[in-house]
């Protein structure tokens, strides 16, 4: 029984062929099946498909089981087109190009604004360099060794004599706390600690009560006491004051300077303050 199925289906087959040629020979003109294949550079594998044009075995299921001929649809010509361009074929491209966070470290409007905020923080304003120290010329009648303070033009003189004098920027007292007079030097102090008087307090009660001398220390590395009075020439941990109505009557210095100040002169020495 087994053995008569593919005989039966190998009769249909020849009957089908038959008739097909048959129609040909009536003038039903049957076109010979055109063979396709890929011109793409990489062919693709020969596979069994019933999605195939008509052929000499009268095409559908019979050309699905004999058929070995490598038809393909339009459909799946062009794939292979698609494979060898892939989509994402540029990206190393744009991993190659610089962000621009590196390319200017700061975006041109951030930039300005550091400018423009630079201009009204103190701490980053430039040191004017008239106010380094430097020697000139000096009329005065005063002798050697004396130190005049300039409070409007915030200059301090060390008299040199004949007829020149040291000259150092200083920053002066704030409006309503300056002051003049013919003091002398009555102490001298290395990073001098700092004990705020009791009217500093009033006005500023968030100072410390005391505070022990070092670079922190608002007196800075060295300080000569005037008179009997709390004022001082004392140098300074906030250099960019230096040129400015700052203080609340004391003359401040920068640090280099009042260390160079602070070698040339002896208690007793004369300073005279405009």
């Amino acid at each position: 029984m087994f053995k008569k199925i593919p005989l039966a289906l190998l009769a249909g087959a020849s009957f089908l062929a038959a008739t097909d040629q048959a129609l040909a020979i009536d003038g039903s003109a049957i076109p010979e099946p055109t063979v396709v294949y890929a011109s793409q550079p990489q062919p693709v594998a020969p596979v069994r498909t019933a999605y195939a044009e008509r052929s000499n075995m009268g095409g559908g299921f019979i050309e699905f089981l004999f058929g070995d001929q490598q038809v393909q649809s339009p459909r799946y010509q062009r794939e292979p087109v698609y494979q060898q361009q892939p989509v994402y074929q540029q990206q190393p491209i744009y991993q190659q190009q610089p962000s621009y966070e590196p390319r200017y470290g700061v975006m041109p409007g951030q930039q300005y604004m550091q400018q423009q905020n630079a201009a009204y923080d103190p701490t980053q304003r430039p040191f004017d360099p008239k106010y380094e120290m430097q020697e000139v010329d000096y009329q005065g009648k005063e002798g050697a060794g004396t130190i005049v303070i300039d409070t409007p033009n915030k200059f301090l003189y060390l008299v040199q004599g004949s007829g020149r004098a040291l000259r150092y920027g200083i920053g002066v007292g704030k409006p309503g706390f300056t002051w003049s007079g013919i003091k002398t030097i009555t102490a001298k102090r290395e990073w001098p600690d700092w004990t705020p008087p009791s009217e500093m307090l009033a006005r500023r009660p968030d100072l410390p009560r005391h505070m022990a001398g070092g670079p922190e220390n608002p007196l800075g590395a060295r300080a000569m006491y005037l008179g009997s009075t709390l004022y001082r020439i004392h140098g300074s941990n906030e250099p960019w004051t230096i040129g400015t109505n700052v203080s609340s009557g004391c003359i401040r210095m920068r640090n280099q300077d009042v260390i160079d100040l602070y070698g040339r002169v002896s208690v007793g020495a004369k300073v005279i303050v405009l």
